[in-house]
C-alpha cells in the first residue's frame, strides 16, 4: 500500500507563519479536485488559446459534465464536431466561446451551427516549464 502525500503546512509569500508546527492530514487529490466522480473526467490541453486563464499546452483539466454552463465558465465544448476549451459567454446577442489569448478569434455561434457542451472545467493541473 502506497502512502498518500501529505500537505506539510502552508507557504507564506512574505513572513513566516507562527503555526508552522501544525500538520495537515494526508492529501488526496481526488478528494480535493473531484466532487462528483461519476460525472468527472480529465482531458489534456493541446494549444495555447487559453493562456490568459492560466491554461497552457500540456495541462490536465478536471471537467465536471454534471454542471451546466453559466456565463464566464471555462468549458469543454464541440462546435460542429471540433473540440475546444474556451470561456462560455451568453448574453442578448447569443452564445459565444471566447479564447483567453488575443491571437485567437472568438467563436460566435451562428444559426445552424451545432454546439455540444461536455462540461465545466473545475481545475487545471500544470507543471512548471522545464520540469
Amino acid at each position: 500500500m502506497s502512502a498518500k502525500p501529505r500537505v506539510e503546512g502552508s507557504v507564506v509569500a512574505g513572513f513566516p507563519s507562527p503555526a508552522e508546527q501544525y500538520q495537515e492530514p494526508p492529501l488526496d487529490l481526488n478528494e480535493l479536485l473531484v466532487r462528483r466522480p461519476a460525472a468527472t473526467f480529465f482531458v489534456r490541453v493541446q494549444g495555447d488559446s487559453m493562456t490568459g486563464e492560466g491554461i497552457r499546452d500540456g495541462d490536465l483539466l478536471v471537467v465536471d459534465r454534471s454542471l451546466r454552463p453559466a456565463d464566464g465558465d471555462v468549458v469543454i465544448a464541440s462546435v460542429d464536431g471540433d473540440f475546444t476549451v474556451k470561456t462560455y459567454r451568453r448574453d442578448g446577442s447569443g452564445v459565444r466561446l471566447e479564447p483567453a489569448n488575443p491571437a485567437y478569434p472568438v467563436i460566435r455561434l451562428r444559426h445552424g451551427q451545432e454546439l455540444d457542451y461536455f462540461g465545466k472545467v473545475t481545475a487545471c493541473i500544470h507543471r512548471f516549464a522545464g520540469k
